[in-house]
């Protein structure tokens, strides 16, 4: 199954966890290797989409070896666990709630901790 399908068919995890997955990641690309430059069976797609799709390839890769060799995954969890949560989806599911109301300030600070994270691994450059 492809990506595009598996994307259609939903997700697979909770909502609370990142999408797309290093693996999700990884097997993109390889898909893309295996149809795009290695099996390809005619010259349907030009030059110029093959460049495209290899530069997208690249840089699903790279995003994947930020993911893999990220060694500040501890300053998101400290910042959940201080305001009583471990993961993602509680925190927002608390933020729904409203239960996090009283404390403006310290959501604030978690929810800028998690996007400076995702932001170094995804869009590195970016927050700067």
């Amino acid at each position: 199954m492809g990506p595009v399908a598996a994307a259609r068919r939903g997700p697979a995890v909770s909502a609370g966890d990142r999408r797309p997955t290093a693996a999700e990641l990884v097997a993109a690309v390889t898909e893309f290797l295996d149809t795009a430059l290695v099996h390809r069976d005619s010259d349907a797609a030009t030059d110029g989409q093959v460049r495209f799709h290899a530069r997208v390839a690249a840089n699903a890769l790279r995003i994947v070896e930020r993911e893999l060799n990220d060694t500040t995954g501890a300053v998101v969890q400290d910042a959940l666990t201080a305001l009583g949560f471990s993961d993602e989806a509680q925190l927002a599911a608390a933020i729904r709630a409203g239960d996090l109301d009283d404390q403006p300030e310290a959501v604030s600070a978690c929810l800028y901790t998690l996007v400076r994270h995702r932001l170094a691994i995804d869009h590195p450059g970016y927050a700067q």
